[in-house]
């Protein structure tokens, strides 16, 4: 019995609407211009990206940032329908934050929404009658536990107060997670360039991705479709803004194979872990710490770039050294750093903050653009000797010869002496 062939499906098949270019936009007024800078939420105006209502649009991109790619991909496939819209009843922060004077000073914060925690309350009527507005910050509370912690209490310098830290180890914290919103403009200022130029980089770089860059200059927001940041408050968070509250503070760059896996070719774990005890130690004193995690992996090069600059590192003649440190980087992606820490103090205005007593880092990359925001840095707090892994020696001693903030700086005879394990290592 023959058995009949299955239906031969196209993997192509033809669209069941019409495809509307953002290269030829049919309505260019905005109905509700973003007015950034303003007072308040409502004279601010929402942020909105919804994706079933052109006419609504005023702003570029889409909302979710790198997940956004995620999203199309759970429409494709049928899993999610287009139109979903999030209910966000019981979805308000957990604590509030702000506002603070800072989210009024269009110059103070522009890759961020300060309101994006306070759309279901400030932007409540529009929602109910069918605006499709999103946040694009959430906070809530939740318990930390980490095994250097543990170790912190066992060796005595921290001590179990049943507030921030709990006798099993636990830290009570509140925490935000960020997405991205830009204000060209304002990004543009920051970076010294023309916006004109910014955008056209910007869709050029990402393979035309985003056409009304340069077909809507009405349109100054944009949400990229990078990783967001998360702020772990460490503390009673009424205080933030209050000139009497202590803070310490880590800003600290994403590194998976480091802060998740313990890597010892670099200090990322061992700092983070260190910031978030002198955190503890601040809020047990009656401040606030904060410690800031950017999706940045690989110094924002991503972790393939950084791998293969592993590789380049210890096959290199003469071995893994500090003196070359910087310069295999720069071979494999052509620069040594892509995190741009100039738009880094943003989310430190938006918590309020116009003082850091102790800023737990030696980067001269992050204090230098803290300090210019108008930010007052007190003491820098370098990681303690101990804490730094034997193998991640070369990239200390690189970047303390490159200008981070140390007492001993390395000279050219260290620098040069081969300190890495080879790759059969």
């Amino acid at each position: 019995m023959d058995v009949p062939a299955p239906p031969i499906r196209s993997n192509n098949p033809a669209p069941k609407r019409p495809i509307v270019l953002t290269s030829h936009p049919r309505n260019a007024v905005v109905r509700r211009p973003v007015v950034w800078g303003a007072g308040d939420g409502r004279a601010r105006g929402p942020v909105v990206a919804t994706l079933t209502d052109a006419a609504e649009r005023n702003v570029i991109g889409a909302h979710a940032g790198a997940y956004s790619v995620y999203r199309a991909l759970a429409v494709a496939s049928g899993q999610l329908a287009a139109e979903h819209r999030p209910d966000l009843t019981n979805t308000k922060p957990a604590v509030a934050i702000g506002p603070f004077p800072q989210w009024s000073d269009p110059g103070a914060i522009v890759s961020l929404d300060p309101w994006g925690h306070l759309v279901a309350e400030t932007f409540a009527t529009e929602l109910a009658a069918g605006l499709d507005i999103r946040p694009s910050i959430s906070i809530t509370k939740a318990h930390i536990n980490m095994p250097e912690l543990n170790e912190a209490i066992r060796a005595g310098r921290l001590r179990p107060d049943g507030g921030v830290l709990t006798e099993n180890g636990d830290v009570r914290v509140t925490k935000a997670a960020i997405e991205p919103v830009w204000h060209l403009p304002g990004v543009a200022r920051r970076f010294g360039v023309p916006v004109a130029e910014l955008r056209r980089a910007l869709f050029e770089h990402t393979g035309g991705m985003f056409p009304e860059l340069v077909t809507r200059p009405d349109l100054d927001v944009f949400l990229p479709p990078i990783g967001g940041a998360t702020v772990y408050l460490f503390g009673d968070p009424a205080k933030l803004g209050r000139p009497e509250t202590p803070i310490a503070c880590r800003i600290h760059d994403e590194c998976n194979g480091s802060d998740v896996f313990g890597s010892d070719i670099c200090t990322c774990r061992p700092y983070l872990t260190h910031g978030i005890e002198v955190c503890v130690e601040t809020a047990q004193a009656g401040g606030v710490g904060v410690v800031v995690y950017f999706r940045k992996e690989g110094r924002a090069l991503g972790e393939v770039t950084k791998f293969l600059v592993y590789n380049a590192r210890k096959r290199q003649e003469g071995g893994d050294r500090a003196e070359s440190y910087f310069e295999r980087t720069e071979c494999v992606a052509g620069v040594t750093d892509m995190r741009f820490q100039e738009l880094m103090p943003d989310v430190l205005h938006w918590l309020g903050i116009t003082r850091i007593d102790r800023l737990v880092s030696m980067s001269n990359l992050k204090y230098a653009p803290i300090v210019a925001s108008g930010i007052e840095v007190r003491e820098r707090v370098p990681i303690p000797d101990e804490l730094i892994p034997p193998e991640a020696s070369v990239e200390m001693d690189a970047k303390k010869a490159a200008g981070y903030f140390t007492p001993d700086v390395p000279d050219a005879t260290e620098l040069h002496k081969a300190k890495g394990r080879s790759l059969n290592g």
